[in-house]
């Protein structure tokens, strides 16, 4: 299923739910959804929902770390995802998320209020920027993390 994020914010409160295979090709659209969140003057929190999420590339998961470190630094709080998903749990344990997020594995009862995120068209050097940033932070988690991804952003930045 093609991946797709859905929206939804209510009083500063903002929801992201993520269905079907997450890739990078909608990396921009979820940094600049980030943007717009953290500019927002009544913002006061985030929760990510992953748990319809088929599969999530290492683009997507550097941005939601991303997403949690900017909470932590800019607001004092740690972010919680949603993943009932046990394969997708293990995965977000073994890159460190349950460092940066609390994690619950308890589905949201209720998310008929959810828009669709538009598409964000961006460059060939726009996502390149965006894959390095996101996979740079993803080295930031952990030493497992640096090590998977060394050579990948080694590539990208001598690519640049």
């Amino acid at each position: 299923m093609r991946g797709r994020i859905l929206v939804a914010q209510q009083d500063g409160v903002y929801l992201m739910k993520f269905i079907g295979d997450v890739r990078l090709t909608l990396c921009a659209t979820v940094d600049s959804f980030l943007d717009t969140l953290f500019r927002d003057p009544i913002f006061k929190s985030v929760l990510v929902d992953v748990s319809e999420a088929e599969g999530i590339d290492s683009t997507s998961l550097g941005i939601l770390a991303k997403l949690s470190i900017q909470a932590q630094q800019r607001f004092d709080f740690l972010p919680t995802l949603v993943s009932t998903n046990s394969d997708i749990t293990r995965v977000l344990q073994t890159m460190g998320f349950d460092d940066v997020f609390n994690i619950v594995e308890h589905p949201i009862e209720k998310a008929e209020e959810l828009g669709e995120l538009p598409d964000k068209v961006a460059s060939q050097d726009e996502i390149r920027r965006r894959v390095l940033e996101a996979h740079r932070v993803l080295m930031s988690l952990n030493e497992d993390n640096r090590a998977a991804f060394q050579d990948l952003v080694e590539s990208l930045e001598a690519a640049s």
